[in-house]
């Protein structure tokens, strides 16, 4: 609770600051001093005025000297009356307040949080924190937490946070041996399964192939939607060169992935690369979606512009995505290719969507971007090379696009 009470105290020192400071500084702009300005502009055009009498001859000198003086004398008077009134005035008329203000809004904070607040909340999440997925970050904190595993050789709790945090640790010999005995204990457990996997084949060079990938599949017969075993079960299809099965994976575990999320784009490229490599085999991952390319398919050729060439290598990266010319960013259908194939032919329809929300004929403007990426990355980097249509309509066909800016 200590830190609880250290961030409040913090908080309502800012809000204090951001109240009463400007209130404790803060001037009034007296009315003297707004007379005084009035009456010495109406002393500039009195002498405005005498000095073209003067040059008409309407005044003599000794007049005109004479005349200026009983007005400076006067304006002297009238600056003296307002230095006197400023004397006799408050300059920080709000510093009152401002104190008021500094008693009262910590004591009516307080107040509200004991009526409606609960401080209760705060040792509930404190207590979970500490008892569930707290891992060991440190080498000294991992022997700690072997030393309680030890001492309680019963708890399945702390023998997870054991092997996850061997895992996080890089000791992943260690985190298998631990997994092995919680998933005899545990077989019923999916988390347990996917956590396993992960471990198994970082120790065997990163290959989910064989043993690992009996796991997932016992980690999604538990629980087709358990996050982790759908995203490596992707991952070893794809390792395995089964891509309709990489692609299955992941279109399910993209429907459990909020649309603005970045992961969203990330399984997105993977739908797309299993199913390019499909084709590329022979077949097709999504051929239900294929029927319903139509209307809305939008094709084109890219070029890349001649003094760009020289910034690229054959194996760049390109990709050629429409995404919708108002709202989401996410691409509703890409292409990817190299330096090498270009200029490239391309056509983008509903069989390339990334989800079902997410297709060409779901919007009435688009727009066409090629890019080139040296890091083969999606997302946008600077240092890639790009070239944007302008908006168009799905189903514009003919559509020529060059890449032909850099990205700062």
């Amino acid at each position: 609770m200590t830190i609880y009470w250290i961030i409040i105290s913090i908080l309502l020192l800012v809000a204090l600051l951001i109240i009463a400071l400007p209130l404790w500084k803060g001037r009034v702009q007296s009315n003297a001093v707004l007379r005084d300005a009035a009456n010495l502009e109406i002393f500039r055009d009195q002498v405005a005025e005498m000095d073209a009498d003067l040059r008409s001859g309407l005044l003599t000198q000794d007049m005109y000297d004479q005349g200026k003086q009983e007005l400076q004398l006067r304006l002297l008077d009238e600056v003296k009356q307002v230095n006197a009134e400023l004397d006799n005035q408050s300059r920080h008329p709000y510093r009152g307040l401002a104190a008021m203000l500094v008693v009262l809004i910590p004591l009516v904070a307080l107040g509200l949080y004991s009526k409606v607040g609960n401080p209760d909340a705060i040792k509930a999440m404190q207590a979970t924190a500490g008892d569930g997925d707290q891992l060991a970050h440190t080498e000294s904190e991992l022997h700690a937490l072997e030393a309680e595993v030890n001492s309680k050789p019963d708890d399945g709790e702390a023998q997870y946070r054991l092997a996850r945090s061997y895992s996080a640790l890089e000791h992943y010999e260690q985190a298998v041996k631990v997994y092995e005995g919680l998933t005899s204990q545990y077989p019923q457990e999916s988390q347990l399964w996917a956590d396993y996997a992960d471990a198994l084949a970082m120790t065997a060079g990163r290959s989910l192939m064989g043993k690992p990938t009996r796991m997932l599949e016992k980690s999604l017969q538990i629980d087709p939607d358990n996050f982790k075993a759908l995203a490596l079960s992707g991952s070893a299809a794809m390792e395995r060169k089964d891509y309709a099965e990489a692609a299955k994976h992941w279109e399910r575990l993209l429907k459990m992935i909020p649309p603005e999320s970045s992961y969203h784009g990330i399984i997105a490229m993977g739908i797309q690369k299993a199913q390019e490599l499909q084709a590329q085999n022979g077949g097709s991952t999504h051929g239900e979606a294929r029927s319903f390319a139509g209307k809305e398919a939008i094709s084109g050729i890219v070029s890349l512009s001649s003094k760009l060439r020289s910034k690229t290598s054959p194996d760049d990266t390109v990709f050629v995505l429409a995404r919708a010319a108002e709202g989401p960013r996410m691409p509703l259908a890409i292409v990817r290719k190299q330096v090498k194939d270009l200029p490239i032919k391309f056509t983008l329809d509903d069989s390339m969507a990334m989800s079902p929300q997410m297709r060409l004929s779901n919007f009435s403007q688009v727009v066409v971007v090629a890019r080139i990426s040296k890091s083969g990355n999606a997302m946008t980097q600077p240092g890639d090379l790009q070239g944007n249509s302008a908006v168009i309509k799905p189903g514009t066909r003919g559509l020529k696009l060059q890449i032909d800016e850099a990205i700062q």
